[in-house]
């Protein structure tokens, strides 16, 4: 069989599985991925950042990334429009120098479409990235793009709430060529739900695709990249019950060498 056909085939499984499974009182966080799309660290879900609730929301966000005396900061973007449509923009800024001085300022910017069909979300979307802007005149500079589908379904994980993510697409690189498929799988886990109430969930997913084309520290390209981490909700306090406020506490790329660590926010509000 060849690898097309294969994660065809499990991306094809997750979806029939999702549509099958029985809904379970998950609360979906939907806080931000570090590109800017709803979803878990590397990966999107196929929510969209106020589904069902709000028809126009808007959602800002920050990440910080740190490595030894190094760190990048990527704030973000995201308008959550008619409960099914998201579009999203971040700027990665990120410390010259590194491996070949290949690091720099990139743009990503993105939108995804929820189709309406059962408990169970599909999502199709896709990205631009501008990497390295800052050369304007050197050939370090491109551009690159992915586009995806996601199933996000939920369900039981060790008899703890969770809603589990599958992604399946392709990354296009300006001048380049390769037959690459993109998968990626992910959970968030509601930690303790009968003491902490929704407070605190856990976030670990796993994909041979990075948040962009060069990220820094989150590297794909060699053994996949597993980010993991804490998805802490505040809007649990009364005082945020009407927005969005999470925090979040990671591990990026945690089997590898050159791990780091990261910390990150969002919040949101709806307009109408």
């Amino acid at each position: 069989m060849s690898k097309l056909r294969f994660f065809i085939c499990i991306f094809c499984f997750a979806g029939l599985a999702g549509l099958l499974a029985q809904p379970v009182g998950v609360n979906s966080l939907k806080g931000m991925s570090l590109n800017g799309a709803t979803g878990l660290f590397s990966i999107p879900t196929a929510r969209v950042g106020w589904e069902q609730s709000s028809d126009f929301a808007l959602d800002l966000g920050y990440h910080a990334t740190f490595y030894r005396n190094q760190n990048a900061h990527i704030p973000k973007v995201s308008l959550s429009l008619f409960r099914w449509v998201e579009v999203h923009a971040a700027f990665d800024f990120q410390p010259l120098g590194g491996p070949n001085n290949n690091r720099g300022t990139d743009f990503i910017g993105g939108a995804k479409i929820q189709l309406p069909l059962t408990n169970t979300a599909i999502a199709l979307g896709g990205n631009f990235q501008a990497l390295h802007l800052e050369r304007a005149s050197d050939d370090r500079r491109y551009n690159a793009g992915q586009v995806y589908g996601a199933v996000t379904y939920r369900g039981l994980f060790f008899n703890l709430p969770a809603e589990t993510t599958v992604v399946i697409g392709k990354t296009f690189r300006e001048d380049y060529s390769n037959s690459d498929i993109d998968f990626g799988m992910g959970f968030d886990l509601l930690l303790l739900p009968d003491v902490l109430d929704g407070f605190i969930h856990w976030i670990t997913d796993y994909a041979n695709f990075s948040y962009s084309h060069k990220p820094f520290r989150a590297d794909a390209w060699t053994r996949g990249v597993l980010n993991t981490g804490l998805r802490i909700d505040l809007s649990i306090i009364p005082v945020f019950h009407r927005n969005k406020f999470v925090i979040d506490l990671l591990m990026t790329d945690a089997l590898d060498s050159t791990r780091a660590f990261s910390v990150g926010t969002v919040f949101g509000v709806s307009i109408r």
